[in-house]
């Protein structure tokens, strides 16, 4: 088990512009098995290799955690085909964002393709949470952080937060 350190905002390393995922070999394997268990360490129900710093597109997500079950599924090079008119508000976190929460509105529903962790093309149609999940995470992979969704004054002060939060930390 290899717990990797999550970054946080405001660390400059989250807004990278991850890089597709050429060969899925043993590495990215290794890669996505790590990444579970900093999810499962940090008790989330996504993350993406940036949030850990590695700008590459993968992402592990596993939403039967919140029930104490595992099931980690990996989606390498996601990519969205189609999303809904229709939209979904879901209240939102992020492991890079801590402690902070606040509605975030999403398409409903996606088709996305993906590779699976043994390099196998993917077809998903997905909705609810695991659709509103997937597009927090492939924001990521974008440099996105689910506050850049919100109100100016609303970012400003989760930024804020974080800062003082970060200062406090490396003071103790």
């Amino acid at each position: 088990m290899t717990v990797r350190p999550i970054l946080t905002a405001p660390d400059p390393r989250l807004q990278a512009i991850s890089t597709d995922v050429e060969t899925v070999d043993d590495a990215i394997r290794q890669l996505v098995d790590d990444m579970a268990d900093s999810m499962y360490a940090a008790d989330g129900i996504g993350l993406a290799a940036v949030q850990v710093g590695v700008p590459k597109r993968v992402l592990v997500i596993d939403l039967d955690q919140k029930e104490g079950k595992k099931n980690p599924r990996a989606y390498i090079n996601p990519k969205i085909l189609w999303a809904s008119d229709e939209v979904a508000v879901y209240e939102e976190g992020c492991l890079s964002v801590p402690e902070i929460w606040d509605d975030v509105e999403r398409p409903a529903r996606i088709n996305c393709e993906y590779l699976d962790r043994d390099g196998n093309k993917q077809l998903l149609e997905a909705d609810g949470l695991l659709a509103t999940c997937l597009q927090h995470e492939m924001d990521h992979l974008n440099g996105v952080l689910f506050i850049d969704h919100l109100s100016r004054l609303k970012r400003s002060m989760a930024i804020k937060k974080l800062t003082k939060a970060k200062k406090l930390k490396e003071t103790a």
